[in-house]
């Protein structure tokens, strides 16, 4: 199929896919725990008839059953080599069943294994494994791909990415969001879409998870930037206990009336998932086959995305900063770290200029005595780690740029592509493949122009090759080319030309090297403050900058302020508070300093008291687990220890309250599933290293034990895995003995273990009643202790109504309610 028959199809009006797969096929008598994929090739003509009715009923587009398809999947059952036959064989039941009726999607979601760092598989082994799924897919005729109920985004870069190296069909991409809008990753609806139509799919949106009433909001966040059409496969409602047997309750005349309303919030393309019958897509369609989709937007916005945000960049809108610390050009400091192959200053420079207000982190690892690529791919990891803002990608190599562009998990500013005839051919086409946005560098093969008219010819010249590649004016920033003042006294005076001239003529936002205008001159921070202002006031966008220079950052609040940019007076009212809390600050330790000198170490040490009593603890090893700095812990500890601190006092004084604030901020939505496995990871390694020097009295009591496993006929272990990090991290022996256990396995270990709780996991509804057999196995064999339960598709409700003694919602809640139990 290609992109202008897809394109054909959605002109038509609603597209209709098909319903669930799995649920339907265990009410014909599939089992729990098998391979689904060998089950249906066993009993190829149940599938077929479920997936003919479906099509009766008005599916257009079926979606083959190789959901789990990939190698990483099926080795799980011995079968990874049986790949190609597998899905080619899955692939020619769903065509037979279409008759020619309805396309047939080759169907592709996550493999079930952390991404490098929180695990061991790269970016580009992931890219491999989904491109020997998608090529097999290919070769057995799928009219287009379905990337379906992903939890990451990067993942879902990851199969875009095979799938598009394999063919040029088209490509539709789901991903799955939690209650609180995001996916399992920290992701919000507005950063997939960005991401996702910039990478090139054809339609994006959501499904799983939720009744089509609950995806509106979703939708409608999604609507606002999207240029593609968008897709809501929802269920069938959630999943509720009927006597021994989970069911979704919404009727088919109820799943029909909720699915308008995604229509109406913008979705083009609907369907159901899980619980969904074909009498559920027969009400659908004929609930929505005479709706009038809402067309996409035609221009996307100017925006930029991290795999947690998203930071748009509006030519009237608020002045923002690239913050320019992380670039090892005249910092020594910094240089000689980064040759020692250590990233600490790295993490530090991130996490403060977005504390000073940077929008943007521009990341450079151009320095002698390195591998650069190495380093910058590294540098990435590093940052995306401890902060959500974009990242403006720094290097003058095209090969550095591609790999860094590859493995970043959003859409990046590419600093930048010049009118040099090799480096704009090596580089747009580079820039286009992932979705990126870059810096227009009006410099030629005859070097910097000589003139204000010879920079815009040449500007003219980038924008019109740049356009030839597919890029839009959303998609380029332009850079003014400040030269210093001091040896071209019209410089400023050209460059305010240059500003106006790209937003008033062009559309075009812009950017520029702010402190370049006083390069050679006493005093630069002043020219520099003036100049800025006289900027945003000729239409600067935005500037590459040190945020941490207060005096630049507030004559940008106030020039927002003073030209009336949308939301700007409470963000100077908020900066001048940020400000002025700085100063206290800097006073505060310049009084220390001066104390110290004078031998009044009491007075400082009253001083240091004070600013814990106002700020809270600001110990190195308390920050090291905020800050999931695992490389530093030890050594940090160490120090405490030096000093006389007992081991055990470190734990329970500074790492625990560390990683319990870490909940906390997991559980208000500013860190995310990332920065919550770092944390736990650095707690782990410093229990690790202190555990062996506390002495026990002798007739201290250890701390309970807790059995912890997913239930059998499910393989999914991301969420069990990080209960039993937090857990062992506060000291409980934790036994965890995997994924797919049958209920009797779990309650014979609890029982020889003498374990005070048992923690039970599944994903898939699917799955979930294998809890309740735990639960009637443990009453059978009068195990005495408590069972808990939690996973994506568990609810409170199912934890009262199958007798389990508590549910958690995610790693950090469950820790709370042990502590609740066992107290």
């Amino acid at each position: 199929m290609t992109n202008e028959a897809f394109q054909q199809l959605l002109q038509g009006g609603v597209v209709l896919l098909d319903g669930a797969t799995g649920t339907n096929l265990q009410q014909a008598g599939m089992p729990i725990g098998v391979c689904p994929e060998q089950w249906i090739l066993e009993n190829r003509d149940v599938m077929i008839d479920l997936q003919r009715r479906f099509v009766e009923a008005g599916s257009q587009i079926l979606y083959a059953p190789t959901f789990t398809g990939n190698r990483l999947k099926l080795a799980e059952y011995g079968l990874d080599d049986q790949l190609v036959a597998i899905n080619q064989g899955l692939v020619a039941i769903s065509k037979e069943a279409a008759q020619g009726k309805a396309l047939v999607a080759g169907d592709m979601t996550m493999t079930g294994q952390q991404l490098y760092p929180m695990g061991e598989l790269t970016f580009d082994g992931l890219v491999d494994v989904y491109r020997e799924q998608a090529q097999a897919l290919y070769d057995a005729g799928v009219d287009l791909f379905i990337v379906e109920t992903m939890m990451s985004l990067q993942e879902t870069r990851a199969c875009v990415l095979a799938i598009k190296e394999v063919c040029d069909l088209p490509i539709m991409a789901t991903l799955t969001f939690e209650k609180d809008g995001r996916t399992l990753y920290g992701t919000p609806p507005e950063a997939a879409v960005v991401v996702l139509q910039n990478l090139g799919v054809d339609a994006v949106g959501l499904n799983c998870s939720t009744g089509p009433a609950d995806m509106v909001e979703t939708v409608r966040k999604m609507y606002e930037y999207a240029t593609i059409p968008l897709i809501a496969k929802p269920n069938a409602g959630l999943p509720e206990l009927d006597g021994d047997k989970t069911v979704y309750k919404t009727t088919p005349e109820e799943f029909a009336q909720d699915g308008r309303l995604l229509i109406e919030a913008g979705a083009h393309i609907v369907g159901g998932c899980c619980g969904t019958t074909p009498d559920h897509i027969r009400a659908l369609h004929e609930a929505v086959c005479r709706l009038t989709p809402k067309a996409p937007h035609a221009s996307h916005h100017r925006v930029l995305a991290s795999e947690r945000q998203v930071v748009e960049i509006k030519l009237d809108g608020s002045f923002q900063v690239i913050g320019e610390r992380i670039n090892p050009t005249g910092k020594k400091k910094l240089q000689a770290e980064l040759r020692a192959g250590k990233l600490d200053m790295v993490r530090a420079m991130a996490r403060e200029q977005e504390r000073n207000g940077a929008s943007i982190l521009d990341v450079n690892m151009g320095t002698n005595g390195i591998d650069e690529k190495e380093m910058m791919l590294k540098a990435i990891y590093e940052v995306t780690g401890v902060s959500g803002l974009p990242l403006s990608i720094d290097t003058s190599s095209p090969d550095i740029m591609e790999a860094a562009l590859r493995i970043y998990p959003g859409r990046a500013l590419v600093n930048s592509i010049s009118c040099e005839t090799e480096k704009r051919k090596k580089l747009l086409p580079v820039v286009k493949k992932y979705g990126a946005m870059f810096i227009a560098l009006p410099v030629s093969d005859n070097g910097i122009p000589k003139t204000l008219e010879e920079k815009h010819a040449v500007l003219d010249e980038l924008l019109a090759d740049a356009y030839d590649h597919g890029f839009s004016p959303e998609d380029v920033v332009v850079d003014a080319l400040v030269a210093t003042v001091g040896a071209a006294p019209t410089s400023a005076l050209d460059c305010m030309a240059t500003f106006s001239h790209c937003k008033q003529d062009l559309g075009l936002a812009t950017v520029c090297g702010l402190s370049n205008i006083s390069f050679g001159l006493p005093d630069r921070i002043y020219v520099n403050a003036t100049f800025l202002g006289m900027a945003i006031a000729s239409g600067l966008t935005m500037a590459i900058a040190n945020p941490s220079q207060d005096l630049l950052m507030n004559t940008a609040a106030a020039a927002n302020m003073l030209m009336n940019k949308e939301g700007s007076d409470l963000a100077y009212i908020h900066r001048m508070q940020y400000f002025d809390k700085k100063e206290a600050e800097r006073k505060r330790q310049e009084e220390a300093e001066l104390l110290a000198s004078h031998g009044t170490a009491g007075a400082v040490e009253t001083a240091g008291e004070s600013q814990d009593a106002e700020q809270g603890p600001v110990n190195p090893v308390y920050q090291a687990v905020l800050e999931g700095e695992k490389d530093a812990v030890v050594a940090l500890a160490q120090e405490e220890l030096a000093k006389g601190m007992a081991p055990d006092a470190i734990i329970n004084d500074l790492l625990i309250p560390a990683i319990t604030e870490v909940g906390d901020l997991y559980d208000k939505q500013i860190y995310f599933l990332p920065q919550l496995i770092a944390s736990a990871n650095t707690m782990e390694t410093a229990i690790a290293y202190l555990e062996p020097l506390i002495k026990k009295d002798p007739g201290q009591q250890d701390m309970a034990t807790i059995v912890i496993a997913t239930v059998e006929g499910d393989v999914h272990d991301i969420g069990k895995n990080l209960v039993g990090l937090m857990l062992r991290n506060y000291g409980y022996k934790v036994i965890d003995l995997g994924k797919d256990v049958p209920a009797g396995t779990i309650i014979e270990t609890a029982l020889r273990e003498k374990a005070s709780v048992v923690g039970l996991s599944a994903l898939m509804t699917t799955t979930m009643m294998h809890m309740k057999d735990v639960i009637a196995e443990a009453a059978d064999k009068q195990y005495g202790g408590k069972i808990i339960i939690g996973g994506a598709a568990v609810t409170p409700s199912f934890s009262d109504e199958i007798g389990a003694d508590g549910y958690s919602k995610d790693a950090a809640d469950c820790v709370k309610l042990v502590s609740r139990l066992l107290s």
